[in-house]
């Protein structure tokens, strides 16, 4: 049927300016091409995008969407054509992911124009679906234009921006498969919808005031605001505003705490200047230390409380526009409370209409949390945040368009020019990490805490958005209805199940139930997992020696490892050496309360005297301090842990930096905190040695801890003590992985595990590797803590079955 065929396979975006190259194969001036585009390519402006290209080149034919790609047919001379094609690769809309384009030469049929057909399903296929985006600039100038239709109106988006995942219920992606088929649209916004040459055309959510959904501002019984505020009002002589956002705002500079609605769920928010209101949401959110983002109005609002570095600033005003960690000015107004003990704070940009209308208000900072109480997913319905908010909030800013998936917000940080996520949700998920592999459908369920989930299919790994930390059911069923959606949007039935080989996690007991079901289980240790993620991250698929630091995870000899040298492939693994094991006294109790750690490092490794006199040893009582001995002496409740992690928060603890714990890593980031005090460039560490145990290299710690005890009897500052900890580990990272090169021959060095998120320790140990002659790889699209390992199980489930 077709004369020539030609394609492209790979992966690009405009949005970081690549492009696939298409071979064009020699050929007669073809006069028409059936063209199949796939990737994030529907309900960004693609189909109106190459209405517009063929009708200004004079071709004729059609574009629909599929369940699988967008398809084009196109017929005209064959100038006109090739001229089609290359727009069609280097112009495509800014949110277009182009994943491969084939192209079939033929005959012409004789068409008359050029049109936009209807969506057609196919049974078994699948399409990319893209992230929500936010607000684009031309929607944020008719937003802040008095003299536009859509002025103030929150829900304004196009094709450009707007949600997309947060309202999909089903593919393809039309409006009666949104949360927006109950909105009617007005003549108006039917008219954009219709016209191909709008910006709007077959933008799913597209509204205005007449027709869209609303906001509303109720009290936290769920009770409408008065407007004006009646009794109240006149008792303070106050009058709110009778605009729901404009009166929130004027709630917000009084010190009140509102939780707001936004595209995945709701936020707390209030003024992150005001320490009242910052300590009130913190005790009412039962998070003492544990820090808050804080939504600024533009850059320049950025720049006046933090370093802002241009690849910070691209990041920040990005389609996806994150949260970015970024270093603290100590000139900042904003209210210490915000981020207890820490030198950077997280930072973004408003990201939906609401936002620059609610900062444009209050001209304040505010501080933006998730809608939740510790440990639960973030509130997504108004009934269900009216329920589990009301004792934090004052008021809601609720709206009237349905959520359909919880989404929170993603996280970053820039080291070394490179953007690398800590927390992958809004903006990002659920476009896929690209496989070198055609995989089979196979579910990796993940781990406890940062937990995600991975479906694989074809060439595309589909990482969840960010679930939370699997510790109650709520969080749970959260996981559960998620898999389904992805299921059911992506068409994949798993044959296989891969988990985390901890036996306690809801995520394996969730898979043992799949299991009985008919799937077939894969066990998959945990830093294995973290490794080939960040092959997997990477596009690599030979061996790596891979160097996984973090606070825990099973190992395959039941001890407790993150303090891991392995030679990793894709499907297997060999470990090389870790750092020794010590107990951990009282389990999870040790990792609440770091001191327990610090008193079996000490006593492990120098003996019980070596505690005496200690200045952390004061804040452990008489009683508590003999159990721990008893513990450690008699092996009670104390697994054997080869942690880096725990090592960090041992010394945390030792230094009289951080006893007790109020969320993961606080010991260790506190830590890494206290070396910014100090110069930071100085080369100064520690003595250790490593031995050989077998095929094992140990690491032992014991002249590090003891120099430690030594510098603090001397009194030592606890910021020079933090640099050259640091300084030691990242050696310790160095020359193993120099030893292990003798051994292998391997010069590539991939890096994983959440001890890696310590900016620090990460510069550190990537400059020393590198100047050994190594090629190092760090996560780029995936975190490299715990939300990572759902892709590496899925990947090692797929090549070692």
């Amino acid at each position: 049927m077709s004369d020539v065929r030609h394609s492209t396979e790979g992966s690009f975006s405009r949005v970081h300016g690549e492009a696939p190259d298409m071979a064009v194969t020699k050929r007669q001036s073809p006069k028409l091409a059936r063209i199949s585009v796939r990737g994030v390519v529907q309900g960004v402006g693609f189909r109106p995008f190459v209405y517009r290209t063929a009708t200004r080149h004079n071709l004729r034919g059609w574009v629909c969407n599929t369940s699988e790609d967008v398809r084009i047919e196109i017929e005209g001379e064959g100038g006109d054509i090739e001229r089609f094609e290359l727009e069609l690769r280097t112009q495509a809309p800014p949110l277009a992911h182009i994943d491969g384009v084939t192209i079939d030469y033929g005959t012409p049929v004789g068409y008359d124009s050029f049109e936009i057909r209807h969506s057609q399903t196919r049974e078994g296929k699948h399409q990319l679906i893209s992230p929500d985006i936010a607000t684009c600039d031309a929607c944020r100038h008719e937003l802040l234009n008095t003299e536009d239709r859509r002025y103030r109106y929150p829900f304004t988006n196009c094709t450009d921006c707007g949600p997309r995942f947060t309202i999909i219920e089903d593919m393809p992606y039309d409006r009666p498969t949104t949360t927006m088929s109950r909105f009617t649209m007005c003549p108006a916004c039917q008219a954009e919808y219709d016209n191909p040459m709008d910006r709007r055309f077959h933008a799913q959510p597209n509204a205005c005031p007449e027709c869209g959904p609303s906001v509303e501002l109720v009290d936290n019984r769920g009770k409408p605001v008065a407007v004006p505020d009646t009794e109240a009002a006149s008792r303070e002589g106050r009058m709110l505003s009778p605009d729901p956002i404009a009166a929130a705002g004027q709630l917000l500079r009084e010190g009140s705490i509102i939780a707001v609605r936004g595209l995945g769920g709701f936020l707390l928010a209030c003024d992150a200047g005001n320490d009242v209101a910052v300590r009130n949401l913190r005790q009412r959110k039962n998070r003492r230390f544990k820090p808050f983002a804080v939504m600024v109005a533009d850059m320049a609002e950025a720049k006046k409380h933090c370093y802002v570095s241009p690849e910070e600033e691209g990041l920040l005003a990005s389609p996806q526009s994150p949260i970015v960690l970024l270093r603290w000015k100590s000139s900042s107004t904003l209210s210490q409370e915000i981020a207890p003990n820490l030198a950077h704070l997280g930072v973004m940009l408003p990201y939906a209409p609401l936002h620059h209308i609610l900062l444009r208000d209050t001209g304040l900072p505010l501080v933006m949390t998730s809608g939740n109480l510790s440990e639960e997913p973030i509130a997504r319905d108004n009934d269900e945040a009216l329920r589990r908010l009301e004792s934090i909030a004052d008021y809601f800013l609720i709206h009237n368009r349905d959520i359909y998936s919880r989404y929170d917000d993603s996280v970053a940080m820039v080291e070394r020019g490179n953007s690398l996520p800590v927390r992958r949700a809004r903006g990002y998920a659920p476009h896929p990490v690209t496989l070198p592999f055609k995989s089979r459908e196979v579910l990796g369920c993940g781990a406890e805490v940062h937990s995600t989930f991975c479906l694989t299919r074809d060439h595309h790994a589909f990482l969840s958005q960010h679930i939370g930390d699997m510790k109650n059911m709520e969080t749970m069923e959260h996981f559960a209805s998620t898999l389904s959606l992805y299921k059911k949007l992506f068409g994949i039935e798993p044959e296989v199940v891969a988990h985390d080989l901890h036996p306690d996690y809801l995520t394996t007991r969730y898979a043992g139930d799949l299991a009985a079901s008919g799937l077939r289980p894969v066990p998959v240790q945990h830093h294995h997992a973290h490794i080939v993620s960040c092959m997997t991250d990477n596009g690599l698929e030979s061996p790596v020696i891979g160097v996984a630091f973090d606070g825990t995870g099973m190992g395959a000899d039941g001890h407790i490892w993150g303090g891991e040298f392995l030679v990793a492939g894709c499907k297997s693994f060999t470990r090389s050496g870790h750092l020794e094991y010590i107990p951990l006294p009282g389990g999870d109790a040790a990792i609440r309360r770091p001191y327990r750690t610090a008193v079996s490092y000490t006593i492990s490794l120098l003996g019980e005297d070596a505690l005496r006199g200690l200045p952390f040893m004061e804040r452990v009582s008489d009683v508590e301090a003999e159990v721990i001995k008893r513990q450690i002496e008699k092996g009670l409740n104390s697994p054997l842990t080869s942690s880096m992690g725990r090592l960090f928060d041992a010394v945390s603890a030792l230094i009289g930096i951080r006893d007790e714990i109020d969320y993961e890593g606080q010991a260790a980031i506190e830590l890494e905190m206290a070396a910014y005090k100090e110069d930071t460039a100085v080369t100064d560490s520690y003595p250790y040695s490593i031995v050989r145990n077998g095929e094992l290299r140990i690491i032992k710690p014991k002249e590090l801890i003891e120099a430690v005890v030594e510098d603090l009897r001397r009194g030592s500052s606890s910021a020079g003590i933090s640099v050259r900890f640091h300084n030691t580990v990242a050696q310790m990272a160095s020359e193993m992985c120099q030893m292990i090169a003798e051994d292998t021959g391997l010069n590539r060095v991939a890096l994983s595990g959440g001890v890696f998120q310590n900016r620090l320790l990460l510069r550190k140990a990537i400059a020393l590797l590198e100047e050994s002659g190594f090629e190092v790889f760090t996560h780029r699209q995936v975190p490299c803590n715990d939300g990572g390992v759902s892709l590496g199980q899925a990947v090692i489930a797929n090549l070692s079955t």
